[in-house]
């Protein structure tokens, strides 16, 4: 599953953490995954289901999703579509995270609905940290 690697941060990154909002609802799992990311510096928030998660958005104002596609209830799909018909989410890049679907067959779906990229369950803390740092780097940021 994830290891426990800590990567160094710059000290410019360092001044501002980065709120990364996880969306799973394996609560083992999503722990973990948060606890790797706040060791890295990042500030991450732990859902286990799309509806408590929509409803805390504008609270918490993440930088960045990591979005499980197949949730219990509403689906990863729906969440990523409904974020992106608001505008005050819609700048939000999200990461899929997926054991299930893979990215070639719901290529399309994911686009459809403001996906940014996924990440292939089991996956490592390296996998994980160097997604998010590439598409923060690229322009991914909230507005």
């Amino acid at each position: 599953m994830l290891n426990a690697l800590h990567l160094r941060k710059s000290n410019e990154e360092k001044m501002r953490k980065k709120k990364i909002m996880i969306i799973d609802d394996n609560k083992e799992f999503a722990e973990e995954l948060k606890e790797v990311l706040n060791l890295d510096g990042y500030d991450a928030v732990a859902f286990f289901d799309g509806t408590s998660a929509m409803g805390m958005i504008s609270r918490i104002k993440p930088d960045l999703i990591l979005l499980d596609l197949k949730l219990i209830g509403k689906s990863g799909f729906q969440v990523a579509y409904e974020l992106k018909s608001f505008p005050k989410t819609a700048n939000i890049p999200i990461i899929a995270m997926t054991g299930f679907y893979t990215e070639k067959e719901h290529m399309e779906l994911m686009k459809i609905c403001g996906i940014k990229t996924c990440l292939i369950k089991p996956f490592d803390s390296q996998e994980v940290i160097a997604k998010i740092e590439d598409v923060l780097e690229k322009g991914g940021e909230k507005s």
